[in-house]
């Protein structure tokens, strides 16, 4: 999950009043890009993505135009910020423009099917029975899916091997927090600098906490319980023994990244999206899962995107964008396409395939076979109410306001607040 996609929470919490839209389509309008919509027979298909970095020259450019040529009709695609397109697409639904596909990161999902725009899978026909289910499940509500998830990625340790060298750590040997917290202790005392991570007050801060709340066994419906709170101790602790530099609580993933990038850090908590950058750090790297507190892999939050179906008043549509869908999610295009953006695959044998490809893709399968999805196990919409509230705690605790209990606690009294 990319730093550039994390404000889309809070840009849907800010137009929570469009998700009771009406969610329909005209067969034949304008498309919601400007285009003919076109009819179920050849015409044009609309497609959202929030890649507006490739442009149709770009490799997943050219994979989404082959897929509309494979199933006889032009896709029209428009690539957007992630904020923009899932405001846009509420905005659509509004006004009967929504696009034929759309591929939106994975807790914008929810929002969109309690806006009423999306399909269910099963409806349309989606085979997604080899998809993991941890991954397939930041897309289900209620039981049902509302997409196909295109890729995953999720959070882990890179470790620089130089620096644990030195100090004498093998980072093999770290199994759980304790054995991390005596690495950066050793990593001090040589002279270096332990762990980057970001704190910052937005989902990035949110989605870097959760391995260490749900790797003590946290629970986001109950932000003040005590294990929890020994997930905020351990960074307040980090902190404040200087084992990580006061400014996480402005680092985003990428400037946390930067620091680790210099050198001096031993360890930087940071995604699969990094791994271009790794192998230009000019420095041996490895990396390892985010322990949980007595051991294991702790569950890191899965990012990634879903490509999903919004609904149209002719469902004649549906016969031609399942085959379009079909054509993105199959074994050899996810191969590619996974590979090319740095993402793990949805599905095993596709996983393996990568691994062959590429070994040092290895830890990431793992760490994405134990992620979990930040709506799943029925928050759905929920959560950026509640993760609005599990950064501000954090702010709050490593800044000195509150102490890492009072501040969760407060963070849960306010977030059920909301709710009412």
């Amino acid at each position: 999950m990319r730093h550039l996609r994390r404000t889309v929470l809070a840009g849907l919490l800010a137009i929570g009043t469009l998700t009771s839209a009406a969610a329909c389509s005209s067969s034949g309008s304008t498309s919601a890009t400007g285009g003919s919509a076109g009819s179920a027979k050849g015409g044009t298909y609309t497609f959202w993505d929030p890649y507006p970095q490739f442009d149709a020259s770009s490799d997943w450019g050219k994979r989404v135009a082959s897929c509309g040529t494979a199933a006889g009709v032009t896709v029209k695609r428009t690539g957007m910020d992630t904020s923009d397109l899932g405001n846009k697409a509420l905005l659509a639904a509004q006004q009967g423009n929504t696009p034929d596909v759309m591929l939106v990161d994975n807790p914008v999902v929810s929002t969109l099917v309690q806006a009423g725009i999306l399909n269910k899978t099963s409806d349309l026909g989606l085979d997604t029975s080899t998809i993991q289910q941890n991954i397939i499940g930041a897309g289900t509500l209620d039981g049902a899916a509302y997409g196909v998830p295109i890729g995953a990625n999720t959070l882990a340790l890179y470790y620089n091997k130089n620096v644990l060298k030195a100090a004498g750590v093998d980072a093999a040997g770290i199994k759980d927090w304790a054995s991390l917290t005596a690495a950066l202790q050793k990593v001090k005392a040589a002279g270096k600098k332990g762990i980057t991570f970001s704190a910052i007050g937005t989902e990035e801060g949110s989605f870097q906490f959760l391995p260490w709340f749900w790797g003590a066994g946290g629970d986001l419906t109950k932000l003040d319980d005590a294990k929890g709170a020994a997930a905020l101790s351990l960074w307040k602790d980090w902190v404040s023994q200087g084992l990580a530099p006061h400014d996480v609580l402005q680092n985003t993933q990428t400037t946390s990244w930067q620091e680790f990038a210099t050198g001096d850090y031993a360890f930087g908590e940071n995604g699969t999206w990094q791994l271009g950058n790794a192998a230009k750090a000019g420095f041996p790297y490895g990396v390892i899962n985010i322990p949980g507190q007595n051991g294991g892999s702790a569950p890191a939050p899965t990012g990634g995107e879903f490509v999903t179906v919004p609904v149209q008043k002719d469902s004649g549509r549906y016969t031609v964008t399942k085959k379009i869908v079909d054509c993105l999610i199959s074994p050899t295009n996810l191969l590619a396409t996974d590979t090319t953006l740095s993402y793990i695959a949805p599905v095993t044998t596709v996983q393996q395939q990568q691994v062959q490809q590429n070994s040092a893709l290895a830890p990431w399968v793992s760490a994405v076979a134990a992620a979990r999805g930040r709506t799943s196990n029925g928050l759905g919409t929920k959560y950026p109410v509640i993760s609005q509230q599990l950064w501000t705690a954090v702010q709050s605790a490593l800044s000195g306001g509150k102490s890492p209990q009072d501040a969760l606690t407060a963070a849960q009294q306010a977030a059920a607040n909301h709710q009412g």
